[in-house]
């Protein structure tokens, strides 16, 4: 099949890129600038320079395409940017058999207050992530066969947000500073297994609504921060205010971090879905040892 991607230079979709191109695909890469192009043109893919926020534009590409991935993540404008990919897919995509993956976060789940995050769940998302539900709710609501896909926190390859936690500001006497209290739990998965789990959302019949990506083995972030600090030799971890730690990270980015999410992946693993690749914690040692 032709596959559109976006997000074919960043750190999932470039993963993203490489299964599909393994896996036999002709993958169309919509980027951003020539030297992307090159980038993805190197790697197999056919690239085609676009904005993905002139809805018409893309739309017309969409069509030529049998499938999409949104793999793209913006540093600005998101929320403007994910509504003009679903204008266009919509457009494009409504009312034929042609499957469109968008990607989401295990955060617009919110806190599990001690219960597992299940993927047909409430979603209750911090101020961050809120401007995703509506986006998505339309998405679902169209008449596009659509999958959304909710990864959990994404590592491997040195990447990620696994390194707010092992590269953590160190105190005087050498200890790693906590996000938070550090007990709340958060749900992995490493960017070659999501990468999978891409395809499969793409290409299962039994695929629909919302996926989310987790390994299923939830892990407090004091835990990884300790395992780090054992790992490099430094002689433990140190809690840190919750106020300090919005001070530090900024308000809306820290209450997303603190949030407890159990995940247990249950819909990905229904779909023949298997992690493969080293857990999070065998990844955090590997890399601080």
């Amino acid at each position: 099949m032709t596959i559109l991607l976006t997000g074919a230079t960043g750190y999932i979709g470039s993963v993203i890129l490489d299964a599909l191109l393994d896996d036999g695909h002709d993958v169309l890469a919509v980027v951003r600038s020539d030297s992307a192009a090159e980038r993805v043109a190197a790697r197999g893919a056919t690239a085609l320079v676009g904005d993905v926020t002139d809805v018409a534009w893309f739309a017309r590409v969409l069509a030529d395409a049998d499938g999409a991935i949104h793999a793209a993540a913006p540093e600005a404008d998101a929320e403007a940017f994910n509504a003009a990919v679903v204008d266009a897919a919509v457009q494009a995509f409504s009312g034929t058999a042609k499957r469109f993956v968008l990607t989401s976060g295990v955060w617009e789940y919110g806190d599990g207050g001690g219960d597992a995050i299940v993927d047909d769940g409430p979603l209750a998302p911090p101020a961050l992530v809120a401007w995703r539900v509506p986006i998505e709710e339309r998405l679902l609501a169209s008449g596009v066969d659509a999958v959304i896909v909710a990864p959990g926190i994404v590592y491997g390859h040195g990447k990620g947000l696994l390194n707010l936690v092992t590269d953590a500001p160190v105190t005087a006497d050498g200890e790693l500073t906590l996000l938070g209290d550090g007990e709340q739990r958060w749900s992995f998965v490493h960017v070659d297994d999501l990468a999978r789990l891409y395809l499969v959302a793409l290409t299962s019949p039994a695929a629909a609504g919302r996926v989310i990506g987790s390994d299923g083995a939830p892990v407090r972030v004091r835990a990884l921060a300790e395992a780090a600090a054992a790992a490099s030799g430094a002689p433990g971890v140190v809690t840190e205010p919750v106020e300090a730690t919005r001070e530090r990270l900024g308000a809306a980015f820290a209450d997303a971090l603190l949030l407890d999410q159990a995940a247990d992946g249950a819909k990905a693993s229904a779909l023949g879905w298997v992690p493969q690749r080293a857990s999070v914690l065998d990844e955090v040692v590997l890399t601080n040892a």
